[in-house]
Formats: structure tokens, sequence, C-alpha cells
């Protein structure tokens, strides 16, 4: 690697382990670019294990919303009320973040797959840690604007601000390139009237810290099998039933599991803050769709910018799994005839097709 390609992140890593042999990454991962390694010198003394450093990677797509200005400054903020979260400490003027060591839920037990009895303990604790953190209990510094901040309480103000999100930032943003694609797809700008109309009318409950973000990476098992919560970078402060129902979303647990999980999250948040659960029962399913139809808008555009990468899976493997998010989705957007998968493999060809022969501009 030549000098003029060595980022900052990997110099930083390199400068504070005192050898580059000793530097892993970068990791994977879409927002940032990450290196871990252990200190050197009395630092390696003061603070043993690993840690990382990371810089955002250049021209991301952002299709969710951040709440706060740094994911470091939350973590220092919350101190010690969120269990088994990374620390962080301060080496050479840079704040650096410990690696936890151990696999990923993700690794362990795949989507789809049932979580253990014992890791299914500590993240419903997770649950009531966060449902116990309020609004004025939040110092960290936000970056959100004030209208994406609704009354303490107000869900139905909270829901819509991020569906405004997905219209603007990620629908309307990318039209430039990708209307023609959405509207063979069955998606346009009533889409989002229909969203709207099917997701209105949540009951009001106290805001608190969700993470916002709870799938199977985001979680670390460690060798003695506690369960660490990582990447709080889409983290935000509004209704409690959100982290449940985007939980639920991402991990895929089997239906039963899945059943158990709303129970177990009732319970505990119950207990904690009573007001909490109100009406929680019939506000699952329209936040549910929310994030089936958030996933239809991110899948089409990020299936569509796989096919620029030459190691690529073959479209017809992108169209099959852009056409079941789409088919989940369905419903919340007013789409009445989902494309079968060779109409959204012929969409996605053609998207590539006319990108590949359009004039760079750059």
């Amino acid at each position: 690697m030549s000098p003029e390609t060595v980022s900052i992140a990997r110099l930083n890593a390199a400068g504070a382990s005192g050898d580059d042999k000793v530097v892993e990454g970068p990791l994977q991962g879409y927002h940032h670019e990450t290196y871990v390694f252990p200190l050197a010198g009395e630092a390696a003394r003061l603070h043993p294990g690993r840690w990382k450093c990371r810089e955002p990677r250049d021209g991301l797509l952002w299709f969710d919303r951040r709440c706060f200005a740094s994911e470091e400054r939350l973590l220092t903020a919350l101190g010690d009320r969120v269990p088994r979260v990374p620390g962080l400490v301060e080496v050479g003027g840079m704040r650096l973040m410990r690696f936890i060591e151990g696999s990923t839920l993700g690794a362990l037990h795949p989507s789809g797959a049932e979580v253990p009895e014992a890791l299914v303990r500590q993240l419903t604790e997770l649950f009531g840690r966060l449902a116990a953190i309020g609004p004025d209990d939040v110092t960290a510094e936000r970056r959100c604007a004030a209208e994406d901040r609704p009354a303490d309480g107000d869900s139905d103000g909270f829901l819509e601000r991020l569906v405004h999100f997905t219209e603007h930032r990620v629908y309307r943003r990318n039209l430039d390139r990708f209307e023609r694609l959405f509207a063979e797809l069955g998606l346009t700008e009533t889409s989002f009237t229909h969203l709207r109309a099917h997701v209105h009318g949540l009951s009001r409950r106290p805001f608190c810290l969700l993470h916002a973000d709870l799938h199977r990476e985001n979680f670390i098992v460690d060798p003695v099998d506690r369960l660490w919560t990582i990447d709080w970078e889409l983290a935000m402060v509004g209704d409690p039933l959100y982290d449940l129902a985007t939980h639920l979303h991402l991990m895929r647990y089997p239906a039963a599991q899945s059943r158990e999980i709303a129970a177990r999250w009732h319970t505990t948040v119950r207990a904690v803050r009573p007001l909490s659960v109100r009406g929680w029962t019939d506000d699952l399913a329209p936040l549910l769709a929310y994030k089936r139809a958030q996933s239809v808008f991110t899948d089409v555009i990020r299936s569509a910018l796989a096919l620029e990468d030459p190691a690529a899976p073959p479209v017809s493997s992108l169209a099959v799994k852009l056409r079941e998010i789409l088919a989940r989705g369905a419903r919340p957007l007013g789409v009445t005839e989902v494309p079968d998968v060779e109409r959204v493999a012929a969409a996605l060809e053609r998207w590539h097709t006319v990108q590949a022969s359009a004039p760079f501009s750059g």
C-alpha cells in the first residue's frame, strides 16, 4: 500500500500500536473504515486488550436518520447506565473504543435461528435499561433538527419524522438515478400517502433512548457468554416500541420466539415504566409495517448498486431477494401487484445498462 493510499485511521492505528504488523483491518463495515490493535508502552499497561480507531467512509448513502453528534459522545454520556457496551479511552489525543473480543450473535446463531435463553435474558435486560433512560437523561450532543424532535410521548409525530426521512432523504434524494427503477417496481410518490395512512394512529408512549439497530451483527458474545451491544451510530430518542419493532424486523426470529421476545419486552418494560407499553399490541403491527416499507426503498438502491461491483452476485439472485422484500412491504406502500422475479431482474438489468452507458460527470 503506497503512502498516498494509507488512510488517517490506519496511520493512527499504527502510531498508537507502535507496530503496524499488529494492526488488524480494515474491518468489514458499511459506515466506517475501522482498525483494531493493542496499545504500546505505558498505555498498554494502563489499558490492556485491543482498541479500535476509525474514520467515516466517503460517499456513503445514509438510509437511516442519525440523532447524536457521535457514537463516542453518546457512550461516554451513558456511563454505566447501559451494561456491556464498549468503553472509551483517550490516548495521544485520540479517542479510542474498546474492541469487544468474541463472535457476533449472527456468526453463532444466523438469521432465522433461535437465540439461546441465556442470551435472550441479557437482551431483555437491555430493553429495560433503555426504557429507563428518558429524554432528559440523555446529555450527549444531538445533531437532529428541531422538527425531528417531537414532544415526549408523541408516537405519531416520531414515526412521521421517520417516514419523512425515508421519503425525502432516501426516495426523493435519489430520484435522479433511481426514479425509473422505482417506478418499474411500483414505487412512486403516492406510496408515501399509502404508508402514512397505514401507520397513523399510534398510542402515546413516553420516549426513551433507542439503539434503533439491534440486529445479530451488532451483538457480540464474548468468551464467557456475555452479550455486548455495539454500533450505537443510529441511536435516537423516541417511542420505545420502535426499538422492539426494529429488532424483530432485523433479527428474523422463528415465529414462536418472535412472539416470546415481544411478550418479554412487554413484561420488562412495563416493570420499568408502565406507560411505555400503552397500546403496544395494536401498535407493533404498524411499526413493523413501516420497517418493511423502509426496507423496500433501501434494498432497491442497494440491489442496483451491487451490480456495479465486479464481484456482484448474479442479477437473478439479487432479484429473488429483492422480490421477497417488495412482497413484504407491498401492503403498507399500496403496491397491488408485486412484480415477479423475472420482471424485477429485468428492471435491475435495464437500470445497470443505462447507468453503464451514461456519460461520466466527475
